[in-house]
């Protein structure tokens, strides 16, 4: 996201920089769209900030004080705006949305972001009330990295053949990325926040900088076929990452780092066929507008999040929300990039408080507006205090959430009764009402919120309920399950991810025909809930035997029973959920008896008529 202030600009990498900040943005603001895996946009920054750096230090040999005052000048003015404005702003509005603000500030001063949110058991990928400052993890990782890897260099350059420092710096990076898939089946979060777990990319810009001497391109990129092969790679290879953004997000190795590890890869191609000597697909990527988003991609990337957090506590997910947020994303960091940044890279903290000073001491116009930036900064310091002071501990959700758990573990088991599986006896009496003991749920964070109202509706009902659970961990859970399934699965999965047919199916498949799959609609202010909604809906019109319990239309006329993620029930809100399950199973049983009514009318006309005969 950053790029060293001193470095030689290498043609395409603003371009670069500006797919990779799009991919994100698109991921974040657009969630419905194709690009399922967008956040691969920044493993492209991971690697392109490997490279700039490492080439940067050993151009240069730079002074590392004055390195890392670079740094600081690049990276605090932007970080320090964001913070402060959005936690004044964040204040105002109240409640959720300010949830462990106090912690988040802290990892983004330090910037310890990432391990902070480990430790604070943060879930980057649940749909509860997101940490407003969440995207500065990866500001986080490369920070640190900033850091060390200076420090490590010079250890590297005892090595001295430039093939062997890259065998190194790859064996590092395939190290860390062999590390992330371990860790993945522990928790995707740490996975994806580990410094540890996520330097591969970084590793890999490392590897690209101490393999290329002085810049020079391969051999095979020399001469007039070779930089038209490399800008047909480099572009294959652009085409790639896109194709890369477009696969579903999984909850394993498969995404973490197999999706994130070809992106970077990628990366790496396009970054040498663009930055070769003589590359045609440099210039390409270096058109105005690509160098323009590029050249803030800083910004864009600070402020797009926060953005989207504070609006959707304000207005909820109206079809407009996106394009509002990206439209004031690119405002605001172009007016970061021109009054906070440039400022402070061109002249240094101590050169802007000099200005401060100066304008403060001249004519009337520049020490009015002098005078109005300190009262700003007054205000947005006295608010970011403000919001920390009154920030609640837990969100409404999560002790919604709590109140279910509290439910669920104080529980009475039902007895399961007797199923009656003979053909004949089904043909001569009616199907008995469902009860508890008749029914296994499994579902997120929804359902444990509203786990006392299904024990009350359903006494003996077994829920499986868990935290930012998805339709991806259904096949798995009911294989476990096996032949202990009851007669009805209510599935609660919807909320924190897309739902692909495929995944129904074999869930479908798990459970067999004699037992009953109930498919309950999702209800949240996220762009893809319309289309998870859909799809349950539409794979249910396509199989009769699959029943839908539809929570978000229940759930609707009633939003005020939400907590203040609009996610999660209250006691009352649970209510609804409870109604939706029972009317999707009373509804099934209508249609049950209404049949089993007829075959016993046809069975009495057949005897009536051998009797008459």
């Amino acid at each position: 996201m950053t790029q060293p202030s001193s470095a030689r600009r290498y043609a395409g990498l603003d371009g670069l920089r500006a797919i990779a900040v799009a991919l994100v943005v698109i991921y974040h603001l657009f969630p419905g769209w194709m690009l399922h895996s967008g956040f691969i946009g920044v493993d492209m920054f991971f690697v392109i900030s490997g490279f700039l750096i490492t080439s940067l230090l050993l151009r240069d040999r730079t002074d590392l004080v004055d390195f890392w005052r670079r740094r600081a000048r690049r990276l605090l003015p932007a970080l320090v705006v964001l913070v402060t404005v959005a936690a004044t702003w964040a204040w105002a509005i109240g409640g959720d949305v300010l949830v462990r603000l106090g912690p988040q500030v802290l990892g983004a001063a330090t910037f310890s972001y990432n391990w902070v949110s480990i430790a604070g058991g943060a879930d980057y990928f649940s749909a509860d009330t997101p940490e407003l400052f969440r995207n500065l993890w990866s500001l986080a990782v490369e920070e640190q990295f900033y850091w060390v890897w200076p420090l490590l260099l010079p250890l590297l350059l005892l090595v001295r053949r430039r093939w062997l420092r890259a065998c190194i710096a790859l064996t590092a990076a395939v190290a860390s990325a062999l590390w992330m898939a371990h860790v993945v089946g522990a928790g995707t979060t740490r996975a994806y926040f580990g410094t540890d777990t996520h330097a591969f990319g970084l590793l890999l810009g490392v590897a690209l900088a101490v393999g290329l001497e002085r810049a020079a391109p391969p051999r095979w990129l020399s001469g007039r076929a070779g930089r038209a092969l490399g800008a047909t790679l480099g572009a294959l290879a652009l085409a790639g990452i896109v194709v890369v953004a477009t696969l579903p997000e999984t909850q394993d190795a498969a995404s973490f780092p197999g999706t994130l590890a070809a992106a970077s890869l990628l990366t790496a191609v396009v970054l040498v066929a663009a930055t070769a000597p003589g590359s045609r697909l440099g210039p390409v990527l270096d058109i105005a507008p690509l160098r323009w988003i590029g050249d803030r991609s800083y910004g864009i990337y600070l402020w797009h999040w926060p953005l989207l957090v504070l609006l959707t506590a304000m207005f909820g997910t109206p079809a407009w929300l996106g394009a509002a947020v990206l439209v004031l994303t690119i405002g605001c960091a172009a007016v970061s990039h021109r009054w906070v940044e440039g400022p402070v890279r061109r002249h240094g903290f101590r050169g802007v408080f000099g200005m401060l000073r100066a304008r403060l001491r001249g004519a009337p116009a520049p020490r009015f507006r002098a005078l109005v930036a300190m009262v700003l900064a007054v205000v947005v310091i006295g608010g970011t205090t403000a919001a920390i002071a009154t920030a609640p501990g837990e969100t409404s959700g999560r002790a919604a959430v709590e109140a279910g758990q509290r439910a669920l573990a104080h529980r009475t088991p039902g007895l399961r009764p007797p199923l009656v599986r003979d053909g004949r006896a089904a043909r001569s009496t009616a199907p008995a009402p469902v009860d508890g003991a008749q029914i296994d749920a499994i579902g997120d964070s929804v359902m444990l919120a509203a786990a006392p109202a299904l024990l009350e509706r359903y006494p003996g009902i077994r829920i499986d309920a868990e935290v930012s659970r998805s339709m991806w961990t259904a096949p798995g859970i009911i294989g476990r399950l096996g032949d202990g399934l009851r007669d009805y699965v209510v599935l609660g999965l919807g909320t924190n991810g897309a739902v692909e047919g495929s995944v129904l199916d074999r869930v479908r498949n798990e459970l067999g025909p004699d037992r009953h799959l109930v498919l309950v609609t999702a209800s949240a202010p996220r762009a893809w809930i319309p289309g998870v909604n859909k799809e349950l809906r539409a794979y249910a019109g396509a199989h009769p035997d699959v029943l839908v319990a539809d929570w978000a239309g229940a759930i609707a006329p009633h939003e005020d029973l939400l907590a203040g993620d609009h996610i999660h029930p209250g006691e009352a809100g649970g209510r609804y959920y409870a109604d939706a399950v029972a009317d999707a199973i009373s509804a099934d049983q209508r249609a049950r008896t209404r049949s089993h009514d007829r075959l016993v009318l046809r069975v009495g006309e057949f005897a009536t008529v051998d009797a008459t005969d």
